[in-house]
């Protein structure tokens, strides 16, 4: 393959079909942003289908959407593109570690603005709501975003023993085939288009149980499978993943439902909170 994704597109461009030239001309139009999009709102807006970038993507010699992303990112004029973005983390042989920290704490400070500005309060409150009425709310997520759904439940369990947090993602499909609608899935992830989510979900929707999701991508594949969707702040580019920047607008978004959550009953909620810590405390010197 050509080194640059971009120079292999403009080589191919004339063999392309009519769907894939549009694609293209998308892509090498939008190069920078196209690295930040899920594969529907790509195919959103460049016209085409997600079977066209499927196709697209499998005649340049790429596996899939997200090893054209990562092509994207490594790409010269995308990064040049995305100065904006890349600078905010880079640190040259110039520059300070003073300097590094401080934009490391603009990008989370970033993540949170981004986050609360996209917060409905609606879906915040619908959210909460099938939690408190859930029998039993199973944190699930892979990668980095299963860390995250461990910070939830490791959040949660201070004030009730409902929450329930599974790691493997075969593991995960054997609890969702055995739940009931009484019980909900709290789903963690970032990109919202990952194969065991899409199999975890499926089997979800086919048993009827409700689905809160926390993403970056409001129409992504796992959005249309949630009962409420949470959208967390920060464009992480693929060369970012797992970036302590998009965790941050997660993060806070788990803060925001535990503490609607103990607003629902605050009296009980306290005393478990109460009892969780006296318990722990006995582990301290």
């Amino acid at each position: 393959m050509t080194d640059s994704i971009l120079d292999a597109m403009t080589e191919q461009y004339n063999s392309m079909t009519r769907s894939g030239k549009k694609l293209a001309n998308y892509i090498l139009s939008n190069t920078a942003e196209t690295q930040y999009l899920s594969i529907t709102s790509l195919a959103e807006n460049s016209g085409v289908s997600e079977a066209t970038i499927t196709r697209f993507c499998r005649m340049l010699g790429l596996n899939g959407y997200h090893e054209l992303k990562l092509a994207l990112a490594k790409s010269e004029r995308a990064n040049t593109a995305a100065d904006s973005e890349d600078a905010l983390l880079a640190v040259s042989d110039s520059g300070s570690l003073e300097k590094m920290c401080r934009n490391l704490r603009d990008s989370y400070l970033s993540s949170i603005n981004e986050t609360i500005f996209q917060l409905d309060t609606l879906s915040l409150k619908l959210a909460v709501d099938l939690l408190v009425q859930a029998r039993h709310v199973y944190c699930f997520g892979q990668g980095g975003s299963m860390v995250t759904a461990k910070e939830a439940w490791a959040l949660f369990a201070t004030v009730t023993p409902k929450f329930i947090h599974i790691e493997d993602s075969h593991m995960q499909t054997i609890a969702t085939a055995l739940l009931t609608p009484g019980d909900v899935i709290l789903f963690f992830s970032y990109s919202g288009s990952t194969r065991d989510m899409q199999e975890v979900l499926d089997l979800a929707k086919e048993r009827h149980i409700p689905i809160v999701l926390i993403t970056h991508f409001r129409k992504s594949l796992a959005a249309s499978y949630a009962n409420v969707s949470l959208i967390c702040g920060y464009n992480e580019n693929p060369l970012q993943s797992g970036s302590i920047a998009a965790k941050i607008g997660q993060m806070f978004l788990i803060d925001c439902l535990f503490n609607a959550y103990c607003s629902q009953n605050t009296d009980e909620n306290s005393a478990a909170r109460d009892a969780t810590s006296q318990a722990i405390s006995r582990k301290l010197l």
